[in-house]
């Protein structure tokens, strides 16, 4: 658990393990997106220049992505919270149905410490890295794949890399809309009226 204690008004909800998990990664991501941006987007390649050295930040910073996960394996709390994340309850399909159907209403909304979006994101989004790991690799190492392998890589990479883009800044948008949310990936604590409004299944 996070160091300070639960209290009326806030309860822990990530670990500083957890919280550098997170911005570790969220790093990495920022600049795997920002580098492909500058490779495909003329524009910004004309702006930035010095491609050589986008190439190689691109490159090793999608090397280096799955590794703060890796590492945070070492953590019992951040183990349990992947274990939150790849479990979908009866009450995660209340939440996408109210969700599909624009049901804004927290009752028809349940939620445990992470909620069905949460949970279909971080699924997506790291079967996402896998693929784009995958396929960068074919990219870079030309010699141990046949051409249409390769050729095939390319344009997965390439779309999925703007797939992602989207996605990301959807997730961004989402985090903005929610300061609380916000305070507790980098404080660790949010409060009481806030986790039992938004995830009222969570510490039952």
């Amino acid at each position: 658990m996070h160091p300070r204690a639960d209290t009326a008004a806030e309860v822990s909800r990530f670990t500083q393990a957890e919280r550098r998990i997170h911005r570790t990664t969220a790093a990495l991501m920022g600049v795997c997106v920002l580098t492909a941006a500058c490779l495909y987007v003329p524009q910004l390649a004309e702006l930035v220049g010095r491609r050589a050295l986008v190439v190689t930040l691109h490159k090793w910073s999608g090397l280096a992505l799955p590794l703060p996960v890796l590492a945070g394996l070492a953590s019992r709390a951040f183990r349990a919270d992947l274990g939150h994340l790849n479990r979908f309850g009866p009450h995660d399909r209340t939440w996408l149905r109210a969700a599909l159907h624009r049901d804004r209403r927290q009752a028809s909304r349940p939620a445990a410490k992470f909620n069905a979006g949460q949970k279909i994101y971080t699924a997506w989004i790291a079967g996402a890295t896998l693929v784009m790991l995958a396929t960068g690799l074919m990219m870079w190492f030309t010699h141990l794949t046949p051409l249409l392998w390769r050729t095939s890589a390319t344009f997965v990479h390439d779309w999925l890399a703007l797939t992602i883009g989207i996605v990301l800044a959807g997730h961004i948008g989402m985090a903005v809309a929610d300061p609380e949310s916000r305070r507790g990936m980098r404080t660790g604590t949010v409060s009481k009226e806030w986790a039992d409004r938004q995830h009222p299944l969570w510490r039952q």
